[in-house]
């Protein structure tokens, strides 16, 4: 896994990381937003704080390595879920 990595798997779409925005993501040229779904096809979480999530846990996983560690998963916290109020 070391080295680049192969991207443009979903079409149309492009996730892009500037180190100093973090991920951006783009579907069709327009912005787009990053989400968890649970299998019913609930959106748990969206946008902003999944990115920064995402960027972390990719981020320290890739320190371990290169630290030498030993660590080979890294986890996040979970992310508060806030039901939106039409869904209560």
């Amino acid at each position: 896994m070391i080295g680049r990595q192969p991207t443009g798997a979903v079409p149309g779409v492009v996730i892009s990381s500037v180190i100093t925005e973090g991920l951006t993501v783009r579907a069709n040229g327009k912005p787009a937003r990053l989400a968890v779904i649970d299998d019913e096809g609930h959106v748990l979480a969206s946008g902003e704080q999944v990115a920064r999530e995402a960027e972390a846990v990719a981020i320290n996983a890739y320190r371990a390595l290169l630290e030498g560690d030993g660590r080979l998963v890294f986890s996040s916290k979970p992310i508060p879920f806030v039901m939106p109020p039409d869904e209560r």
